[in-house]
């Protein structure tokens, strides 16, 4: 059997493994490990755990998450019902600053506000990502720490050494463009891409995180 056939046939059954994932309406298609997914899926939540199964099977080096998310018909919600919602919520998690917002348009949220901290960005986005009627999400949160470039880019790469996910044949590069951090070289794993993203956004300072890893496999 071929790598390539193999790898997609890995995929599919890691999709029909997940409990998470309704694989009914999903096609997988690789090309030298790089992976792409269409068809539909009931959620956003499914969106996003479809790729997350993808990540997970051994070869696979890249997801292109096609999937369109179309929702049921008894998971629609009028958008001011779907923004009041995820403002509750928002309002209700410690992890999510005062002042981060939700709106919603066709069931598509975004939110806006100020934090300090990239991790605090992502806490806001998580506790609207499951909520049900929410078709996409784009999160426009401005951070407000204003680090120097330099000390962002000593904060990461200490903490990429302290992280006992990232091995010590991965490679990888830190950098700043002003206060985004730029991520470059490879990793063996996703969960070692993963923990690398991560390390970035916990940093005080940095705006954005741009992902140039490769993935060995």
């Amino acid at each position: 059997m071929s790598k390539t056939k193999d790898i997609r046939q890995s995929v599919d059954a890691e999709l029909v493994f997940d409990p998470l994932v309704d694989a009914t309406d999903i096609t997988v298609h690789n090309l030298g490990g790089e992976v792409r997914l269409t068809g539909t899926v009931p959620s956003y939540l499914q969106y996003l755990e479809a790729a997350a199964a993808a990540q997970r099977v051994a070869g696979v080096t890249k997801v292109h998450n096609n999937l369109e998310v179309v929702l049921p018909a008894a998971h629609e919600r009028d958008d001011a019902t779907l923004a009041a919602t995820a403002n509750n919520v928002l309002l209700m998690n410690v992890a999510v600053p005062v002042g981060v917002e939700a709106t919603a348009s066709n069931g598509n949220l975004k939110l806006t506000g100020v934090v300090r901290y990239g991790s605090e960005r992502q806490a806001a986005e998580r506790a609207v990502t499951g909520l049900t009627g929410v078709r996409g999400i784009k999160n426009k949160i401005e951070i407000s720490d204003g680090a120097d470039p330099v000390d962002v880019t000593l904060l990461v790469s200490d903490a990429l050494d302290r992280n006992a996910l990232i091995l010590d044949d991965s490679e990888v590069a830190v950098t700043t463009n002003g206060n985004t951090v730029v991520l470059t070289g490879h990793v063996r794993t996703w969960a070692e891409h993963d923990a690398v993203i991560a390390a970035a956004w916990m940093a005080p300072g940095v705006y954005d995180v741009r992902d140039d890893l490769y993935i060995t496999g």
